[in-house]
């Protein structure tokens, strides 16, 4: 006899196994996440379902923040869009993933047929932030922005304000781990984009 639960949870919230007896579709996951809109919602590779409360008042400051200045540098430098942490993009792996902020190529954005753009669009953003929160998983966060990298991500950052440590994410790259920064550059992806995270921390 089979005890194992198909609900387990980790310290991001709760993880629901699907497969192999339930198969959602991405239409049907994205149905699924407008009549959940209370939480967030992603897909990991395997097909299981992972669900958030939603963040403290404080992180979700802190993010608006940092998504604000990604913002003004967006406009100002026209080559690409940028999103904040309420949308979810398909990876080529085939899991849902909705990073705190991102950047994308406007070409690359552009090419998508615009129905597609309407909900999780099939792309991995050439820039990821993922920002931990007081009850976030450090370990769970790494796994993740370790997965951006291997799905086509160019430069990730992970902010953790816990540790006030900021782990930089590039292909073929070991991780790079700074201690109190004040300031990230956005390197040769994001050129003349620099975070100041004194807003952030």
């Amino acid at each position: 006899m089979n005890t194992q639960s198909p609900v387990a949870t980790d310290i991001l919230g709760m993880v629901l196994k699907m497969q192999p007896n339930i198969i959602i579709s991405d239409e049907q996951l994205f149905d699924f996440c407008q009549v959940n809109r209370d939480f967030r919602i992603e897909r990991n590779q395997l097909g299981e379902l992972l669900i958030m409360p939603p963040t403290g008042a404080e992180t979700d400051e802190r993010n608006f923040n940092l998504i604000v200045q990604l913002g003004i540098w967006t406009k100002q430098n026209g080559t690409g869009v940028g999103f904040g942490s309420s949308g979810g993009f398909t990876l080529p792996n085939g899991a849902v993933r909705s990073p705190d902020a991102a950047w994308i190529k406007k070409a690359r954005w552009e090419a998508i047929p615009v129905e597609q753009r309407k909900k999780f669009a099939p792309i991995c953003p050439e820039f990821v932030v993922e920002l931990r929160s007081e009850t976030d998983s450090l370990q769970t966060l790494q796994e993740k922005m370790q997965e951006y990298i291997n799905n086509g991500t160019e430069l990730g950052w992970l902010i953790d304000r816990k540790q006030r440590k900021v782990f930089i994410y590039r292909p073929d790259q070991s991780v790079k781990e700074l201690d109190n920064p004040s300031t990230l550059s956005g390197e040769d992806i994001l050129p003349g984009f620099v975070l100041d995270l004194s807003q952030i921390w």
